[in-house]
């Protein structure tokens, strides 16, 4: 219950969904159509995605997402407008929110995940209308989708470069963080850096993956890229060590000190310039460096003249596979999505139809709540529960206090649905609990555009609801088990060692100055890290389950600490010392 500090960029979808739900909401007003608000918040809730990503792949991400919301709500819309039963319905809902929960786990759209997606079409399938006005209804989805799409896009007018400046200025940031670790009392070593030296490895993870998604198509674009890319190794030589941050920032001792924390300034001190859009600093390259990015560069221009990709000044290792095979990939059989498939799709069932039998007609909040409860294992899962009846609680009490506001019209309707979208958006990082306060009163005013119901009968039938959808699916969760999170570790362990061995043999063999070497090394390390936090990730996902082998404890370790020496070894093997340019 522990609230945290929110993440930096929650304003971006916040004001993202606000505008384009402002605009849908504004206009259906003014034509008198708001029983349609379902359908245009389908679409317009598509802008809470694809922050994260350079605005290149959000163009081309985004598009599937509208998509994927659409195909949902006209599969809901079908469905409610054929079948009849109850029952049935709930069961066709709980299948397509264990659909929502694979597909978006496997693609890693990032957050809300699947939420939304099962929040609309559950509601969809219990709408009353006919078949002939489902077709509008899409039409009406799709088109505020497109005004999303818009919406997301428009920032790129503005800073065009602003997401992988973000990406890159978390990486400075968490290497930071690790350069400032204090030694261990015995002198020997950082006491407690697993935790910040795997969150560093992430976050310069995640941020060459995002500058991978960057085009760099003329001089101007591969520059701008090159720029970053010089920062976010800059950030990657604290994985070395501090004397690696030392030694790459051209000093040699002295003033970087042993626990590197005036690099750690430096690096903070240009996070906050990138954030801001400041003009990229100078940083030293090294020799390793700067043959690694003339070698790629030429290989990108061949590339390009040939017709069989694009220039850049640095790609990403090849053999890996990305797009929809990557997808496929992880939801191929024996995947651990699976198992939490099953969960979804039984627990979203045995809560709607729980929900049934103690009299609740509509029970899709039953089945939202037990979709929005499935995490990554039992633990998480249980937190979650508790988080969402606290905030399903509390959110139904401000709905009830906002009664006399809400019934004095449509205009004060809208206004309130908005607020609590900035409201949801603007908690839900600091705590889950905090961001449902704001979400139930939201959802409930989307319910009510349409059809107003008692507020009485509203309110205990949204209690009812989440209470058996928080119980029903902890039982399912418990019963359910994930078996398969163990045999992730065994394959993660594996390609760590993979990764460790072919890294090693290039540590052995010995540093040859040239383009090739500096380029296998970084391709090499770019493995390592994201075989490391895979295997991290793994991990904590497999500690938080019940009822299944003993985990590897002491291999996962020394693995670990193996491959994270491995990983200094390739990282101050790049930044050999040179002056600054």
């Amino acid at each position: 219950m522990r609230l945290r500090r929110p993440v930096d960029i929650w304003h971006k979808p916040a004001l993202s969904a606000f505008v384009a739900m402002a605009i849908s909401d504004v206009t259906l007003f003014a034509l008198d159509r708001l029983p349609l608000v379902l359908y245009t918040s389908a679409g317009a809730m598509c802008a809470l995605y694809g922050h994260g990503l350079p605005y290149a792949a959000r163009a081309r991400t985004l598009p599937w997402v509208v998509l994927g919301m659409v195909a949902s709500l006209g599969l809901a819309l079908t469905a409610g407008a054929l079948v009849s039963s109850t029952a049935l319905l709930v069961g066709c809902a709980a299948l397509l929110a264990a659909v929502h929960k694979m597909v978006c786990d496997a693609t890693r759209i990032g957050p809300p995940g699947n939420l939304i997606p099962t929040f609309i079409s559950a509601s969809a399938f219990f709408v009353p209308q006919r078949l002939g006005q489902v077709p509008g209804h899409l039409a009406t989805a799709l088109g505020t989708g497109a005004l999303a799409w818009l919406v997301c896009m428009a920032p790129a007018l503005v800073r065009p470069r602003g997401p992988e400046r973000i990406a890159t200025a978390r990486a400075l940031e968490a290497a930071a963080a690790l350069l400032r670790t204090a030694p261990g009392p015995d002198g020997s070593g950082p006491a407690g850096t697993g935790h910040v030296r795997h969150a560093t490895a992430a976050a310069v993870n995640a941020a060459w993956h995002t500058l991978f998604l960057v085009p760099a198509r003329t001089p101007a674009k591969a520059a701008a890229r090159a720029g970053l890319e010089r920062l976010l190794v800059r950030a990657e030589s604290a994985l070395g060590g501090p004397a690696g941050a030392a030694r790459h920032a051209g000093g040699c001792g002295g003033e970087h000190g042993g626990d590197g924390r005036v690099e750690a300034g430096r690096l903070d001190g240009w996070a906050r310039e990138l954030r801001r859009g400041r003009p990229l600093p100078e940083v030293a390259l090294s020799v390793a460096q700067a043959e690694e990015w003339a070698g790629v560069a030429a290989e990108g221009a061949v590339r390009a003249c040939s017709g069989t990709g694009e220039s850049g000044p640095r790609r990403p290792a090849p053999g890996r596979p990305r797009g929809v095979r990557a997808v496929a990939a992880r939801l191929a059989p024996g995947s651990p999505l699976l198992p939490i498939g099953a969960r979804v799709a039984a627990g979203c069932a045995l809560a709607g139809w729980a929900s049934m039998a103690v009299g609740v007609g509509h029970p899709y909040w039953a089945v939202v709540t037990a979709a929005s409860i499935y995490q990554a294992n039992t633990t998480l899962s249980w937190q979650r529960a508790l988080q969402r009846t606290l905030g399903n609680l509390l959110g139904l009490l401000l709905f009830t206090a906002l009664l006399p506001l809400i019934h004095t019209g449509r205009p004060a309707m809208i206004a309130l649905a908005l607020a609590c979208q900035l409201g949801t958006e603007a908690c839900i990082t600091r705590n889950y609990w905090l961001g449902s306060v704001w979400v139930t009163p939201m959802a409930l005013l989307l319910t009510e555009f349409g059809s107003r119901q008692p507020a009485g009968a509203l309110v205990r039938d949204r209690w009812i609801d989440t209470v058996v959808g928080a119980a029903v699916g902890l039982v399912c969760c418990v019963l359910v088990t994930n078996r398969r999170a163990a045999n992730r570790i065994d394959s993660a362990l594996e390609r760590v060692a993979d990764a460790e061995a072919a890294a090693l043999r290039l540590l052995t063999a010995g540093a040859v100055p040239g383009a090739y070497d500096a380029r296998e090394t970084g391709w090499a390390r770019d493995r390592l890290t994201a075989c490391l936090v895979e295997l991290r990730e793994a991990a904590k996902v497999a500690a938080g389950e019940w009822w299944q082998r003993a985990l590897p404890e002491e291999r996962i370790a020394h693995a670990e600490q193996q491959g994270h020496r491995t990983l200094a070894g390739l990282v101050r093997r790049l930044p050999a010392p040179v002056p600054a340019a």
